[in-house]
């Protein structure tokens, strides 16, 4: 009797989250460039807000679009998109900026990471490795010092806890569909990971600078943002764990 080869496992479904704010001059960009690296990922634009036919740009190429009504922040929006990921039992999902700073030829070095299952999340690092990113020096300041006391929590080194380019898998999807920070959210969802005992790993990758429009970043309100999420943390280290129960129980 001939015997037949097993079937192959089938891939992980994999889901690209794109929160965008007015970003006509580039979604259609970053939406093309996703799909020629990864034909099979699906793709999520979060329009938050926006007002100069970012959605309706998505939708002209096939993409699933949720509007929100006005703009609720990129905390928000990001959650959006995790809840639309539990809501249709995607296994991995990654966070990619509609401004074209986040390079798709990168994502396979996030998703081995979770498919390994090396990492709940992956975490694009513009400073580990041999990769070097220009900034100004307010936010390099910031980026730093958010580093290394996010390092401190998690005894272990990490280099870029305020990039944008991460991705999770099912425990990660579940953890961020039931809470995610608002405002300026990635440390904030970092030492969230950490305290909800999920592993975290960083890759190096490269990034660009934005194709359109400009950052709302300025030195000064650099300056806010790092008093603000050093408070932030401070306050996220005597939260109770809450969220913990909604984790699918064979990952606890």
């Amino acid at each position: 009797m001939e015997r037949r080869a097993p079937a192959a496992a089938p891939l992980p479904r994999r889901l690209a989250i794109v929160p965008a704010l007015n970003e006509r001059d580039s979604i259609g960009g970053v939406i093309d460039e996703i799909r020629s690296f990864d034909p099979a990922i699906e793709i999520v634009v979060v329009s938050d807000g926006s007002e100069d036919g970012t959605g309706e740009i998505a939708r002209a190429r096939g993409v699933h679009v949720i509007d929100l009504p006005f703009n609720l922040g990129i905390g928000a929006a990001v959650q959006t998109g995790f809840r639309y990921a539990q809501a249709n039992d995607f296994d991995l999902a990654v966070q990619i900026d509609a401004d074209g700073q986040h390079d798709p030829a990168e994502l396979p070095k996030l998703f081995d990471l979770l498919e390994s299952g090396e990492a709940d999340l992956a975490i694009g690092s513009r400073f580990a490795g041999e990769h070097t990113y220009r900034s100004s020096f307010s936010r390099r300041f910031g980026i730093r010092l958010f580093a290394l006391t996010v390092s401190a929590i998690a005894h272990r080194r990490l280099t870029d806890t305020t990039s944008g380019f991460r991705a999770v898998n099912r425990r990660g999807i579940a953890l961020f569909a039931a809470d995610y920070p608002h405002d300026y959210p990635e440390v904030e969802a970092t030492v969230m990971v950490i305290r909800h005992r999920l592993r975290v790993r960083e890759v190096p990758v490269r990034m660009r600078e934005r194709t359109a429009g400009h950052s709302s970043i300025t030195p000064l309100r650099s300056i806010y943002y790092i008093f603000k999420v050093l408070l932030a943390l401070f306050v996220d280290l005597f939260r109770p764990r809450e969220h913990s129960r909604e984790l699918p129980l064979e990952d606890r």
